[in-house]
């Protein structure tokens, strides 16, 4: 509304001004400067986008020129940070057998965190060479283990999806302390002295699949496969390079791919490797191969389970005369040169509904298999691992109930 301007209605002594229809006029210069700030905003997100560009093809070029030294780096870094089979054989209270259920819970726990890959293969190695070096407790085997997998989440993943203390010890159903995982942690980077970094396979794997076609089914096939394989003690010391290859060479033949040629580093696998890894597909623990039945994991368990009735039916037929017709499972094939399965809880199936426990408690005075020698370790001292002031809490059996270790209640 516009005020008059006649001089009858002007107060005395203020100033006189034009007649306009409103205070609030709009101007040009606000859509000029909008048009510029988008402009600006353009063309920095095009100089960003340059500059990845840029940096990721120097990468590439920097990785191919230095491709072989990179190599060897890790060949020899492999070789320093194997663990021993033969220090992990004589300790006096951990047993292999006790070996797949605590890996089935640290599968459990890198999934509900959804960490990398290699942060479990970085985590398993860190155990079993903490293992190579101390007189680890049965009751502070699966510690040990949280400790492993905190430190391999800290060294290479991201950093918001790192477990926290709290989130653990409610895994543990709260059978450690917060101090005693801090403990354990500390106490662990001082026995390996600190050297955290180990080539994995997964880091291998990448490299291989580097110079091919991207094929998720044959990297999560690989990750299967390799994984399977550190549930068994005869690849504990294992080099990743050589388990990666011979992994990935399996992988291709099940999934019917054109193998590597010899003189690529991929086409140097182990025959004999391969054979112990096929041997083992049979029994994979029920924990790992409803982790990669999933669909975004190719559902590689499926793949490997119906290839291998496949070959079971082919083996039939082969080895055996004309026989009238079995109304039993063909999965029930065993060939006769499998080598030792991975042990199963199928003992604990009134109990364990989505996992299986970990880790069992050794019976007391009980040999477990038969003819078991004497163990060498009354000859060998070895530094124990931190004890806390307060009693230990043994580890009871537990079962899983949404992704988390619950209690095991009285029946």
């Amino acid at each position: 509304m516009a005020y008059p301007t006649g001089p009858s209605n002007l107060p005395t002594g203020l100033p006189r001004y034009n007649q306009c229809d409103s205070f609030f006029v709009e101007s040009n210069e606000d859509g000029i400067y909008a048009m510029r700030a988008e402009a600006r905003e353009r063309e920095r997100a095009v100089a960003r986008m340059q500059q990845r560009a840029l940096a990721e093809d120097l990468s590439r070029a920097t990785a191919e020129e230095y491709q072989e030294d990179i190599m060897e780096h890790m060949e020899n870094m492999e070789s320093q940070t194997l663990p021993d089979v033969n220090s992990i054989d004589i300790q006096s209270e951990i047993q292999w057998f006790m070996r797949p259920y605590l890996l089935d819970f640290l599968i459990e726990a890198h999934a509900a965190f959804q960490l990398l890959p290699e942060t479990l293969f970085l985590a398993v190695n860190l155990l079993d060479r903490y293992c190579s070096r101390r007189v680890v407790y049965k009751r502070h085997y699966q510690l040990v283990g949280c400790a492993a997998l905190l430190i391999a989440a800290k060294y290479g993943d991201k950093k918001d999806r790192v477990p926290t203390v709290r989130e653990l010890k409610s895994m543990c159903c709260s059978l450690y302390d917060d101090e005693m995982f801090t403990q354990m942690e500390w106490h662990v980077l001082q026995t390996l002295n600190w050297m955290i970094g180990h080539p994995t396979v997964d880091s291998f794997l990448q490299l291989a699949l580097s110079e091919v076609a991207y094929d998720p089914e044959v990297e999560n096939m690989t990750l299967y496969i390799a994984e399977i394989a550190l549930f068994h003690k005869e690849f504990v010391s294992t080099k990743p390079s050589v388990l990666a290859r011979s992994a990935l060479a399996l992988a291709r033949c099940i999934l019917s791919r054109n193998q590597a040629k010899p003189i690529e580093w991929a086409g140097a696998y182990d025959p004999q490797t391969v054979m112990s890894l096929s041997n083992h597909l049979y029994q994979p623990s029920q924990v790992l191969a409803r982790k990669y039945a999933s669909a975004h994991l190719s559902s590689v368990s499926t793949i490997v389970d119906d290839f291998l009735q496949r070959q079971a039916q082919i083996a039939s037929r082969v080895a055996a005369p004309p026989t009238p017709p079995v109304t039993g499972a063909v999965n029930d094939y065993k060939p006769a040169y499998l080598g030792p399965q991975t042990p199963q809880k199928n003992q604990y199936g009134t109990v364990v509904h989505h996992g299986c426990i970990t880790p069992p408690i050794t019976p007391d005075n009980v040999q477990f298999g038969q003819g078991h020698p004497a163990r060498p370790q009354d000859n060998h001292v070895y530094p124990t691992t931190p004890t806390p002031d307060h009693p230990a809490v043994m580890i009871q059996p537990q079962y899983y109930h949404n992704g988390y270790l619950q209690p095991q209640h009285e029946q």
